[in-house]
């Protein structure tokens, strides 16, 4: 089975997991996956994450995050930048989502990193997702 868009997968992955009340859930690992957890992490959306070898494969899991009520942390996640319509944006034409309480994702010459840390290191990058 080939992914034409692994990033996309994962989202729709991470989406379905919250809709169907998952605490965790496993994706096949990559570098990008796992920069794209670490930000979800680091941002609040989930509780943690780690790469482990399964059978061989490397697997990415993430674990979910709730509120007391049962509210999943993540409201929703949207993918900007397909790969046959590729998203790019300078420092100026960083936006802010759901009026500044959701992320963008961007992917920089420095790395992956959140709309507001490019913003504020004035890079510009590839728009990955918006999380909010």
């Amino acid at each position: 089975m080939s992914l034409t868009d692994p990033v996309a997968d994962f989202l729709t992955r991470v989406r379905n997991a919250i809709n169907a009340r998952h605490q965790k859930l496993d994706v096949p690992a990559s570098n990008l996956k796992t920069e794209i957890a670490r930000i979800l992490k680091d941002e609040g959306y989930i509780t943690s994450y780690k790469v482990s070898d399964e059978e061989g494969k490397s697997v990415l899991r993430v674990y979910l995050k709730y509120g007391p009520d049962g509210e999943s942390a993540i409201l929703d996640l949207k993918r900007i930048s397909k790969p046959g319509s590729r998203v790019y944006t300078g420092k100026a034409g960083i936006r802010r989502v759901q009026g500044g309480l959701g992320i963008s994702i961007l992917t920089t010459p420095r790395g992956v990193m959140t709309g507001r840390q490019a913003y504020r290191e004035n890079l510009g990058g590839e728009v990955l997702a918006h999380v909010w």
